[in-house]
């Protein structure tokens, strides 16, 4: 059967879906791949008015104190004195439900937190998992679309998210923290928070590191057994955000132990995988977690619409000392979450109370829809000028990212081991655990084709026999 040919919105053919366009192999994203920005400029128009992802959630403002010295290795005010405390807000969320979704659904969390530095805002946006689905941008929109409704039918279908995955073994290791345990967390306070990806840090000295951040929860981990969740979604939707807000309310605050892994720039070089691909994650033995300070959620917000709902986080928002990475997933959000507030809330969602920093502001922004504050009176907007504007600090610039190889569609699949980690993962699990992950599998996958399942569970095997083994049986059980 002949296939149409792949466009544009302008009906120009598209000769790359699969891959983003990368300075060298393991190079950053260009903003020249005009079929990526198409596809995520129109990804997030294609829902209004709830978010397109992590549309339900709760927050709540809190602080964050630092309790050891990591200034070698970041200059960010935030971390520049042990002791130091930086309000924040931070938002909990389901991924790929609606508004109306239950709280214990089988999903990612995701986990953001913003914090109002000293030098504005830092946006620390990450879920519950220290590793996604995808490494590369221009394969989000097509995810999420598994993980929506059915253009036919209007409903969920289980069967598109395992025909996609059985074709995207770069899913692995996010699938196999998914179907564990791990996949029903009991509410927001019993679950760790990741940055996930690559970020980087540098001192005063312009030496940069690359970073990971992990919370880890003071609460101690708990999760749901499928039959507790599946009676919370027909008796308490809300369970994780009412947890939450009582939690507070009665002044048990909850509490994250704030930690990183540090890597010097050049060593990453030395990595035997490609250290910025977000389906992975660094070997803790030979990068161990460094203690940075505490998160501490401890009042609850006034008004949910105003304070949860317009509460918009962007991981672009990076003050001096804190920086980006060449994850390629990362720099497709850098473009995509600002984008996405904007024609959500407005081109000035950045002045909405909850979005504002508390340190000053000046740009030549200006107008827009929505301007709801003095729009800087009669000063002029524009830079370089001699009426005594606010002008740039070359002394907060960035040290240099180091770069090489051609721009292509470099393909990320290629050499790439998408099994082994979700092997690793899978082996820590007790039998009780296995069963569960087989049979919680089995479960979804059993209404796909028996062609996607024999794909799945080759994939399965791939990671570790014995899952394999176990899904087959579950499946013929089915």
């Amino acid at each position: 059967m002949k296939k149409d040919r792949l466009t544009t919105a302008s009906g120009i053919p598209d000769a790359q879906n699969q891959h983003s366009q990368t300075a060298g192999e393991r190079g950053p994203v260009l903003i020249q791949d005009l079929q990526l920005i198409e596809k995520l400029a129109h990804f997030n128009r294609e829902r209004i008015p709830e978010r397109v992802v992590h549309a339900k959630g709760f927050g709540a403002y809190g602080k964050f104190t630092v309790t050891n010295d990591i200034t070698k290795y970041s200059c960010a005010k935030i971390f520049e004195n042990v002791g130091k405390e930086t309000e924040l807000f931070a938002r909990f969320s389901t991924v790929a439900g609606e508004k109306g979704y239950a709280d214990t659904d089988r999903d990612p969390r995701g986990f953001a937190v913003k914090f109002y530095t000293d030098d504005g805002i830092w946006d620390l946006v990450g879920n519950n998992t220290p590793v996604f689905f995808e490494r590369d941008p221009l394969k989000f929109p097509d995810f999420i679309h598994t993980q929506k409704r059915d253009p036919e039918t209007g409903r969920k279908d289980p069967r598109r998210m395992w025909h996609y995955w059985s074709l995207s073994p770069e899913n692995m290791h996010q699938l196999m923290i998914l179907f564990s345990d791990r996949g029903l967390p009991d509410g927001f306070r019993h679950m760790n928070g990741y940055g996930s990806h690559t970020f980087s840090l540098w001192n005063k000295d312009k030496e940069r590191f690359w970073v990971k951040f992990h919370f880890k929860t003071d609460q101690g981990i708990k999760n749901l057994m499928p039959e507790e969740a599946e009676k919370l979604a027909g008796t308490n939707p809300d369970y994780a955000g009412e947890d939450l807000f009582k939690a507070i309310e009665q002044e048990n605050f909850p509490k994250w132990n704030v930690k990183i892994q540090v890597v010097p720039e050049e060593e990453a070089e030395q990595f035997d995988f490609n250290p910025f691909d977000l389906t992975k994650v660094w070997p803790h033995g030979k990068y161990p977690l460094i203690d940075v300070g505490v998160m501490e959620l401890n009042r609850n917000p006034e008004n949910y619409f105003a304070e949860v709902e317009q509460v918009a986080f962007s991981p672009n928002n990076m003050p001096p000392g804190i920086g980006a990475s060449p994850d390629k997933m990362l720099q497709g959000r850098l473009f995509a979450y600002g984008d996405a507030h904007r024609y959500r809330l407005g081109s000035n969602y950045q002045s909405l109370p909850v979005n504002k920093s508390k340190s000053e502001v000046n740009t030549y922004q200006r107008d827009g829809k929505m301007r709801f504050d003095g729009n800087y009176g009669s000063m002029d907007n524009y830079e370089p000028n001699d009426f005594n504007g606010p002008t740039e600090n070359n002394d907060l610039t960035e040290p240099p990212l180091k770069i090489s190889g051609n721009v292509d569609h470099y393909n990320s699949h290629k050499g790439n081991d998408d099994y082994s980690q979700a092997g690793d993962l899978y082996r820590l699990f007790t039998e009780d655990q296995k069963d569960r992950i087989a049979q919680n599998i089995a479960a979804s996958l059993g209404s796909s084709s028996k062609e996607v399942q024999q794909r799945m569970i080759g994939h399965f095997e791939k990671c570790d026999q014995d899952l394999g083994t176990r899904l087959t049986k579950e499946l013929n059980d089915h």
